[in-house]
């Protein structure tokens, strides 16, 4: 066994945390893929003020079990499509109807 396949099994892989995002889902229309928008705020930078931002995520949805305005957190994973790089860790919180998950 090599040096550092020696180290990795001793004391696990030493990687560096994934990093893990709380948004909101807009959309669930393809299957085993949601995508959640995530929003922030930002100081602008002459001004001062705090700005409200966005970005969307494309997340992996494995069992097809989020709908709209559910509340989810995500994961950053390896890219499993050319936009989709994000997968689903849990539902923090359950949204107030809307549509169904994908059919």
């Amino acid at each position: 066994m090599t040096a550092h396949a020696q180290a990795a099994t001793d004391s696990g892989p030493a990687r560096r945390r994934r990093s893990k995002r709380v948004g909101v889902v807009t959309s669930t229309a393809r299957q085993k893929t949601i995508r959640v928008t995530v929003e922030y705020s930002v100081q602008h930078p002459k001004y001062g003020k705090y700005i409200r931002r966005q970005t969307v995520l494309h997340a992996h949805d494995e069992k097809n079990e989020c709908r709209n305005g559910d509340v989810v957190e995500l994961a950053q994973c390896r890219p499993l499509s050319k936009t989709k790089c994000w997968r689903l860790v849990r539902v923090v919180r359950r949204g107030a109807g809307g549509e169904g998950g994908a059919t």
